[in-house]
């Protein structure tokens, strides 16, 4: 693949999820509820304020994402939202709980390394379960990480078959990552420059699967019929 033709194919990329944003929301994620109108099914795609493409007046994408890839999970799109999200009111209003978002954990990490925090909240962060005291003492991060997702503009492409969303996913992370050839790099105040992860760092992406793979120029045929469709 030369560089070329991945700019031409990055390029391209944009200009379909350019389309699709011309005909429905680009909101911020606190601004998302159960009640707005999403598919049941599709693959998301989050921009950062602050990132843009090379040329300095697109937004880039910052991270890709999808749900309910395995047969047996019933997952729908809202619910995954959600968990990124955080909490909106309950007993821990603004929190959320990163050990059922990924992306949340990272966000997390990236906030721990460029900033102050108590011992108790770098030493539990990344530990799988957690008393209560713990995720109490947390809860202050889990709001910082609410607030920088929050305020991320996301835009939401109906997928109802697993396989679709399976190939535009991958293959989306590994066409935008930097780790083999991304041609749109972060910008110097990246948060994700801070994240624990080198997958994070070094793809320039809130993604770690995926991000060394090679992508497959036929989905963005897929990502096409999809958008049009």
């Amino acid at each position: 693949m030369t560089d070329v033709q991945r700019r031409a194919d990055t390029d391209r990329f944009y200009g379909l999820l350019e389309t699709l944003a011309a005909r429905t929301r680009l909101p911020r994620l606190r601004e998302c509820s159960a009640a707005d109108s999403w598919p049941a099914h599709g693959v998301y795609f989050f921009f950062e304020d602050g990132e843009t493409r090379t040329e300095g007046n697109r937004p880039r994408v910052v991270r890709v994402g999808t749900h309910a890839l395995t047969e047996r999970s019933r997952t729908q799109l809202w619910t995954r939202l959600r968990q990124h999200r955080g909490n909106v009111g309950g007993t821990n209003p603004g929190g959320g709980n990163h050990r059922g978002s990924i992306f949340r954990l990272h966000v997390g990490t990236a906030l721990l390394n460029s900033g102050e925090w108590p011992a108790v909240v770098r030493a539990g962060w990344r530990l799988p379960r957690a008393g209560a005291e713990v995720r109490l003492a947390q809860h202050e991060l889990e709001r910082a990480v609410s607030d920088h997702i929050g305020a991320m503009r996301l835009l939401c492409l109906p997928a109802p078959e697993r396989e679709q969303r399976r190939a535009i996913e991958s293959n989306a992370i590994a066409l935008l990552s930097l780790i083999r050839g991304g041609v749109d790099p972060p910008s110097p105040r990246w948060l994700g420059r801070h994240a624990e992860s080198l997958a994070v760092r070094t793809s320039g992406l809130w993604n770690v699967q995926h991000v060394d793979g090679r992508y497959d120029r036929a989905f963005l045929d897929l990502l096409g019929d999809l958008v049009e469709g």
